[in-house]
This record gives structure tokens, sequence and C-alpha cells, in this order.
């Protein structure tokens, strides 16, 4: 399938996809921390879920609800109106427990959503299906209303089955809100991505060119390749930079604009390398960082266990195993025919002053009753009668 040599081209240029993934990943979570883009994309998707576009009614008593409200600091400030999310989060949680938001929801159906003496003394009304139904005006939504009805009503009378039923609800809005944010986030790394290969000057194209050209830098990645897969080895930004620095890749803008081939090099010039190259190098680099380091981690590992089983085949050829070379029929070994042991008397004469074969001094057999029945009578007449003309026997033992 693959030759050694582009088995190691392949593996040189996954180990700088996954390094600059985990560069680009590492960015995007300090972005992250430092905006709260996640709370965002909670807070826009909540208010989606409760039909509270502007953040004014019951997403803000939600917010405000003290099981809510617990989970982050300050005051509750809705988010952009439009249909995207605002890129920042504010104080906001960047989580809120499917458990929490249900509990929170009955008890502002129940007690209604202000918190003070009377929905928090001893003679407030108890949550229940009963005084949810009776109560659930305080909502003041209608359509989250007439959800809560259809969770209770469902429910047949069993609170922790109606509860389950607004978390499940709740859940399957956040699966959407998931999907929106894993979409912004690939769109955030792919610009991280770019942002790195056109600042570090990081081509795909003349990676693969630089290695399938010189050995030695072949031989080093590879090598560096095998301590990247190596589960103890830390995949962090700073173990990232400095890996990719010490690779002696063609990385950088000390050589110049090109691509594969840099100012001054056999090649250099034209539109491909001038123009295309680069750019289509480049967006290589920007849409291998939106894949993420685990899957070039995975990938890495793969290929690595691919070439362990092709290269030694290179080295040298195929031999025959022990086993089946143990079982391989010896040669057969010419040996000197036997002749057949005779019961009559030795055979012919030997002529005279030549030796008798050992085989022909071994005695025949002989049968004690040969006297009686005339067996070693040797017959002469030419008129006796043969076997083939005797009668046949009569008789028998009786």
């Amino acid at each position: 399938m693959f030759g050694s040599q582009n088995l190691e081209v392949i593996i040189g240029l996954i180990v700088v996809f996954l390094f600059v993934s985990v560069i680009s990943s590492a960015i995007r979570e300090g972005i992250e921390a430092w905006l709260k883009t996640r709370a965002s994309y909670l807070e826009h998707g909540i208010r989606a879920l409760l039909h509270d576009r502007t953040g004014d009614g019951i997403a803000r008593k939600l917010y405000n609800h003290p099981l809510i409200e617990g989970l982050f600091s300050g005051d509750y400030v809705p988010g952009s109106t439009t249909t995207r999310p605002s890129l920042s989060g504010g104080n906001l949680p960047s989580y809120i427990p499917a458990k929490n938001f249900a509990e929170a929801l009955f008890d502002i159906a129940a007690r209604g959503p202000d918190t003070n003496a009377v929905s928090s003394g001893p003679n407030a009304s108890s949550v229940s299906l009963d005084s949810i139904r009776e109560n659930i005006e305080n909502i003041d939504n209608p359509r989250v209303q007439r959800i809560l009805l259809a969770a209770v009503d469902n429910a047949q009378g069993d609170f922790e089955r109606a509860k389950k039923n607004i978390e499940e609800w709740y859940d399957s809005g956040m699966d959407r809100v998931s999907g929106w944010y894993k979409r912004a986030t690939q769109w955030t790394i792919l610009v991280i991505g770019l942002a790195i290969a056109v600042g570090l000057n990081i081509n795909a194209i003349t990676i693969v060119d630089y290695l399938s050209r010189n050995d030695t830098a072949r031989a080093a990645i590879v090598a560096r390749a095998g301590t990247v897969t190596d589960p103890q080895t830390p995949q962090d930004y700073a173990t990232a930079t400095e890996t990719l620095r010490s690779l002696s890749l063609p990385i950088g803008w000390s050589a110049g604009w090109g691509a594969p081939r840099r100012v001054g090099e056999p090649g250099a010039g034209g539109v491909w390398n001038d123009w295309i190259g680069p750019i289509l190098g480049w967006l290589i680099i920007g849409l291998a960082a939106t894949m993420g380091a685990p899957f070039w981690f995975d990938l890495l590992n793969k290929f690595m266990v691919i070439r362990s089983t092709v290269k030694p085949h290179e080295k040298s050829p195929e031999e025959g195993s022990e086993d089946r070379a143990d079982k391989t029929t010896p040669p057969e070994v010419p040996v000197a025919p036997v002749p057949p042991v005779s019961n009559a008397t030795p055979g012919p004469a030997v002529a005279p002053g030549a030796s008798i074969p050992d085989w022909e001094k071994i005695p025949g057999p002989t049968d004690p009753e040969d006297d009686v029945d005339g067996c070693d009578v040797e017959v002469k007449d030419e008129t006796a009668t043969s076997d083939e003309n005797l009668p046949a026997a009569e008789g028998g033992i009786k």
C-alpha cells in the first residue's frame, strides 16, 4: 500500500497537524475563559427554550431564583436579542444542571417568582403537583405553562416523574445549544489555525516536499512521533510550541515566501509556487486544526503501527519460518535393493572364482516333514504329471 518513505512523510505531516491542533485548542480555551462564550450560548438557549426572547419574563425569574442565582455572582443581564448569541457571557454560569432547572421552575409555579417572607416562610405552600396546577399562572408565560401542565398530566400523579419530564425537555434543548456552540467553536478554531499557519508560515505543501527530499529530517520527526504517542507525554501549549521549534522543519519566514520551494531553492517561482501553493498549504493547516488534537493523536498511533509492520519487510526479504523448514520432507537417500529371502534352496550357482554374497550364505527355512511328503525331492522326469493336471482332491477330515 505505502512504502516506508511515504509512510514517514505522512507521519511527519500528522505530527505537525497534531501540534497545531493542540496550540489552536489552547488558544481557544484561553479565549473562552476570557469571554465565557459558553455561558452566553447557554443563556441564549434558555431564553429560546422558555420563549422569552428579551429575557425580561420567565428567563429573568429563573436566573434570579436561588437555585440558579447561586451558580454565578452579580445580577442577571440578558444577552443579545438577535438570532445569534453574544460573544461574551459576562458573569453568567457556563452550566446549569437539569435538576436545578426543573426544581426552580416548579418552585416558581407553586410559590411565585419573588423570594420574600411569604414564599420563603413556614406557611408557604408546598411544591406538589396540585400546587403547581393551582398556581400555574405564576409562570406568566402561556407556552411554558402548557409545557408544565403537560409534564404534570403525563406523570400520572408521580411528582418525580413530572420533574423527570421537565429535565428531559431541558436536556433536549441543551443538545441543540451544544450543536450551536460546537459549530461556532469549529469556525473559531479554523480562524485560529489559519492565523497560526500564516503567522508562523506553517505550510503543509512545503513540509511534504521537504520531508520527501530530506532523509535526516524525516527520520528525526518519526523518532519524535514515537515519543508523542507515549501516553505519559504531556500534550499542552508549551510542549507543542517547543516541539515544533525543535523539528528543524521549513517553518517560519526566515527563508522567505514560497511553497513548496523557498526563495533560492531549485524550482522556486511561478504561479503555483508563489501563490497557489502558499494559500492552499495554509488552508490545509487551518482545516486540520478543526479536526482536534484527539483525532490526530489516534490517527498517528494507527500509522505508527502500520509503519512498524512495513519497515521490517523492506529491510530484508521474507524468509521461511523454522517451523515450515522443519516440516519439509527430507531428500530421499538411495538404498541398495535387498533381494527377497526364498524358501527354496539357494539360487543359481556362482561362477568359479566368484565370491558368494553374504545373503547367499544364509540358509533358507526348512520343513521337518520334507522326508515324508517328498517335498525335498527334485523332480527330473519330464513325463511326470504337472500340478495343473492332477485330479481334484476328494474326501477330507471327518
